[in-house]
């Protein structure tokens, strides 16, 4: 019997798609360097047992299985493989429960972020993470790459509120880790071993996450700076104060310039450097008036900040626009998310900087400068062979920037295939290693995002 057949026997007909003209728009993600191959079918699956006998299906015949949410990744994660199964999640979109006295939300992996953050508002609740596509990204994919976000100073990423998972094993066993409590220790955390594993260990079918009390309003403040290092200098001294903002934006040069040329914000050509701030706390006023004076003290030349939620937007619609501003510079952007320490963060806006200059692109760097969590954009001619050359190539600059500063290649969007070759590079020989012989206990036959990670 062949796969389709198999399939058959325990899925409903509209939940197996073969048609190549269909199957194709699922082959890859959002990322840019990255290659996708052609599945011989997708599945969209809307139980945990229909989950479990497409794992079954695909054990017994060991085919591989990519598992894919929105597909608004940036590292090739939810690429597909030649001859691959598409195990689609989107259909899998129900809130089972909010519980206001646990603090918890019950999801499965295709709803949106929006829709879980707007639905658990209605209680009075917050759920933190908050990832620049919360509109169309879902929980499952937030799971799979550890999503962080613009909140993530405060609140941290993903992975600090996931306390339970239901997954679906590569043989079709259902595990369930974690736990519904505020607190646990029982055994291994399996659960955030899940947390950023991409779909290579199992599929995510529901998850347990932690809510807070939904927080007042935010107000904001800009800051402009005439260099750089000035802005990433408040940035530390803000942070060395004892400040906790709910947002510490930072947009360099090149980011102002083309947000300005798109959307006409009025910033001065001689701003070097935004930066963002915001607080959610009972008195943000005060809040803004001793982060506004430090920015002073650093250099800022401008500090304007804002009295009403409605200003605040407005003061924050630049970093909004960034991504969007830095498409229209060239046919075609590579995203990194290079994450280093706070007081390193200068180095690396410098450092891109000469990156650029010395490859001659135009790269922009906007920045969860907070965290140290930066996002240089390469801008680059997909049509031109030579700067597409260029532009990878000043990529992986970037990364090695962001390594020898002390950081990381990767802060909220994963490994993929983009940066498989990086990810060894910072585990060394050791921890990749014991990470494959992680991967190998749950996929003893390796069918699960074949070619991803490592």
């Amino acid at each position: 019997m062949d796969l389709i057949a198999r399939l058959r026997a325990g899925l409903p007909g509209e939940a197996i798609l073969t048609d190549p003209d269909v199957t194709g728009s699922y082959a890859n993600d959002m990322a840019s360097f990255c290659e996708a191959g052609t599945p011989a079918v997708v599945v969209l699956p809307r139980t945990v047992e229909q989950v479990q006998h497409i794992m079954r299906t695909a054990t017994e015949l060991r085919v591989p299985v990519v598992p894919q949410g929105a597909r608004t990744g940036l590292s090739g994660a939810a690429n597909a493989s030649d001859g691959c199964l598409v195990l689609s999640l989107v259909k899998m979109d129900r809130i089972i429960e909010i519980n206001p006295v646990d603090r918890i939300a019950v999801v499965e992996p295709g709803v949106i972020n929006a829709v879980l953050s707007r639905a658990v508002n209605e209680h009075g609740l917050y759920y933190p993470p908050d990832p620049s596509s919360w509109e169309q990204c879902s929980i499952g994919g937030n799971i799979g790459t550890a999503s962080g976000g613009l909140c993530c100073v405060k609140y941290g990423v993903t992975a600090e509120y996931v306390l339970g998972l239901d997954v679906v094993l590569a043989d079709g066993r259902l595990l369930t880790t974690g736990r519904r409590t505020a607190k646990g220790v029982a055994g291994y955390d399996l659960t955030r071993l899940f947390v950023g594993s991409e779909g290579s260990l199992g599929i995510v079918v529901r998850a347990v996450l932690a809510l807070k009390p939904e927080p007042p309003a935010q107000l904001a403040l800009a800051a402009e700076f005439p260099s750089t290092a000035a802005a990433c200098e408040a940035v530390c001294e803000i942070m060395a104060r004892g400040h906790a903002p709910s947002l510490l934006e930072l947009m360099d040069r090149t980011s102002i310039r083309a947000v300005n040329a798109m959307a006409q914000m009025g910033l001065p050509d001689s701003t070097e450097a935004l930066l963002l701030a915001a607080f959610d706390t009972p008195d943000p006023a005060a809040d803004l008036a001793a982060v506004g004076a430090l920015c002073t003290a650093a250099g800022a030349t401008e500090v304007v900040p804002a009295e009403t939620a409605a200003e605040s937007d407005l003061l924050l619609q630049a970093r909004r626009l960034t991504l969007t501003a830095l498409e229209r510079v060239k046919s075609a952007t590579m995203i990194d998310d290079v994450c280093v320490p706070r007081s390193r963060l200068a180095e690396l806006l410098d450092g891109t900087a000469a990156i650029a200059e010395k490859y001659d692109l135009t790269i922009g760097v906007c920045a969860h400068a907070g965290d140290g969590n930066t996002h240089p954009t390469v801008c680059f001619d997909a049509a031109d062979p030579d700067e597409s050359r260029r532009a990878r190539e000043s990529f992986d600059a970037i990364m090695a920037l962001g390594l020898q500063l002390g950081g990381t290649i990767t802060g909220e969007h994963g490994v993929g295939v983009l940066k498989k070759e990086w990810l060894a590079r910072e585990l060394g020989p050791v921890g990749l290693e014991l990470q494959r012989g992680i991967k190998d206990v749950f996929d003893p036959l390796g069918i699960l995002n074949p070619g991803k990670l490592f």
